[in-house]
């Protein structure tokens, strides 16, 4: 309860929105409880519709660099969860990169064959 008073008063001097307020409070909230990883990411997300991934990092984030909040099991918790939500984006975006890329290769290859075969034709006519 007293990190909760604590987390409040820290999150009220920054400028930050009310859905990542409310996340940050039911990160930290959750986390105290004994809730870890998966089960955190739910608890979050009941309470907390607007709540996604990148929105659940940067709260997470948020909590790490509050100077209120001490306690190790809490902090490694929620770093625990930031970071595999945050590598998860990362993969995500580099999957989704990697793909558009091939296919970005193969049809700007394809294309130069096109265009050189019909170069070829006009100047062997």
């Amino acid at each position: 309860m007293v990190c909760a008073i604590l987390a409040k008063s820290y999150i009220e001097d920054r400028l930050v929105g009310d859905a990542k307020k409310k996340i940050y409070e039911y990160l930290i909230e959750g986390a105290t409880s004994g809730l870890t990883d998966d089960a955190l990411y739910s608890f979050i997300i009941k309470k907390v519709p607007k709540a996604n991934s990148k929105r659940i990092v940067r709260a997470g984030f948020l909590a790490l660099s509050d100077p209120s909040l001490t306690d190790r099991t809490i902090l490694n918790v929620i770093y625990a969860l930031a970071i595999k939500h945050r590598l998860a984006g990362d993969a995500f975006e580099e999957e989704a990169d990697s793909g558009d890329s091939s296919t970005e290769m193969a049809e700007t290859s394809a294309s130069k064959t096109e265009g050189a075969t019909a170069t070829g034709k006009k100047r062997k006519k």
